[in-house]
C-alpha cells in the first residue's frame, strides 16, 4: 500500500506540473470573474505550501505547522521550480518507514492536491483556458 500511495501522490504532483507548464504566465494571475476567489497563483501557492508542510510533517511523524517558501507565485518559473523541488523531496521519502500518523498525513496531502485540481478545473473553465493532454486523459475535461 505504501508504494501505491506514493505513486498516486507522484501522479497528482505530475498533473499539477503539467498544468503550470501548459498555462501562460499571465494566466497565473486570473481568478474566477465576479466571484470571491484567489487567483490561480494563490491556488498554486497553497499547493506548494501544503506539499512542503505535509512532507515535513510526514518526516517528523506529526504536524509541524504550515509554511510556504514560494514568494513569487505569479512567476511561472518560480512555481515550476517549487513544484519540482517538492516532488523530488517526496520522491526521496521512504514511505515504508512512515508510521501510521505519517501515512495519514500522506493521504491528507493527496486529498489536498486533488481538491485543488477540482478547483483549478473550475478556474480553467471560468477563464476559458485549455487543459494539457494529461488532464484531458485523467479528468476527461
Amino acid at each position: 500500500m505504501h508504494h501505491i500511495l506514493k505513486t498516486k501522490l507522484q501522479r497528482a504532483f505530475g498533473l499539477t506540473r503539467d498544468l503550470v507548464v501548459h498555462l501562460d504566465e499571465a494566466a497565473l494571475g486570473l481568478d474566477l470573474p465576479h466571484l470571491p476567489s484567489n487567483p490561480i497563483s494563490g491556488q498554486l501557492w497553497c499547493m506548494v505550501g501544503a506539499r512542503e508542510s505535509y512532507t515535513r510533517a510526514m518526516e517528523a511523524g506529526s504536524w509541524q505547522g504550515f509554511a510556504c517558501s514560494l514568494s513569487t507565485p505569479g512567476v511561472k518559473q518560480a512555481v515550476l521550480a517549487a513544484l519540482e523541488s517538492t516532488q523530488q523531496r517526496l520522491a526521496a521519502l521512504d514511505f515504508a518507514a512512515l508510521n501510521e500518523a505519517g501515512l495519514g498525513l500522506a493521504f491528507d496531502l493527496l486529498e489536498h492536491e486533488v481538491q485543488h485540481h477540482g478547483q483549478l478545473i473550475r478556474y480553467i473553465y471560468g477563464n476559458r483556458l485549455t487543459f494539457p493532454a494529461s488532464w484531458n486523459k485523467r479528468y476527461t475535461v
